[in-house]
């Protein structure tokens, strides 16, 4: 994984928690949903960059 994608997986990491935090804070289910989504599709960005890396 270059150092730009691994930097948009943790920033997209950051922006769901903060917009997960920001639902719980606000008893808004919908965005706590929506942000705990994002963060999962950061950690999966994440994964699979690693897992490509273990296959070269």
């Amino acid at each position: 994984m270059t150092i730009m994608g691994k930097a948009r997986a943790k920033a997209k990491q950051l922006k769901g928690t903060m917009q997960e935090t920001a639902g719980r804070v606000t008893g808004d289910p919908k965005r706590e949903a929506r942000g705990h989504a994002e963060k999962l599709a950061g950690k999966a960005q994440e994964a699979a960059s690693k897992v490509k890396k273990l296959g070269k």
